[in-house]
């Protein structure tokens, strides 16, 4: 299909390379087609990571905003359902980092407990932990060490990392994911020792 947009066609019989053209010239309802046939996918990748049904519908709406907004970038419509499902894992994994741990306690349990000490072993091996996690810092080239630090330890967000790198959105979550890498390795390094 060229230029046609797609209202009077049945939906059933656009495959979805059509639909993403249209859409990339302007038919937002091809969106919406589009949407419904792979939002089960992406609610699915969305879950299989977050394993929480709220956070993971509240995703996968972002992760359908996230894809309306960048569907010009996507070059190859054939492409469509992977090209998807990566902003899903993408969106997801975010989630995922930015969320603190939930704990299940029963109420009387918390009466219960006693904040003041900790355990000297658990003391200890946190110490450990934290020493060598440093020390494996210490050792990465300083793009890798100073991404890390931004993101972790002074909370930046992506959005902020890209303004303050001075680079695209995409490029520093690349930066993360490989610096992420690099410091697992020098971990494992530092713990084979």
């Amino acid at each position: 299909m060229s230029t046609l947009y797609l209202d009077d066609i049945e939906t059933e019989e656009i495959s979805n390379e059509d639909l993403v053209r249209a859409a990339q010239l302007g038919d937002s309802n091809a969106f919406g087609d589009l949407a419904s046939r792979f939002e089960r996918m992406v609610y699915v990748v969305c879950w299989q990571r977050l394993r929480n049904h709220d956070e993971a519908l509240e995703v996968s709406q972002d992760v359908f905003i996230k894809a309306y907004e960048k569907l010009y970038q996507l070059e190859e419509p054939a492409a469509f359902a992977g090209w998807l499902r990566q902003i899903a894992v993408r969106q997801a994994i975010n989630r995922a980092t930015r969320r603190p741990p939930s704990i299940a306690v029963e109420p009387q349990s918390l009466d219960n407990a006693d904040n003041r000490h900790v355990a000297p072993l658990d003391s200890l091996l946190a110490s450990e932990r934290e020493t060598q996690l440093h020390q494996g810092l210490r050792r990465l080239a300083s793009l890798d060490r100073s991404t890390l630090e931004a993101f972790y330890l002074d909370g930046r967000s992506i959005n902020e990392m890209s303004d303050d790198f001075d680079a695209p959105v995409g490029t520093i979550k690349r930066r993360l994911h490989v610096a992420r890498k690099r410091l697992a390795r020098e971990l494992e390094c530092l713990q084979a020792v």
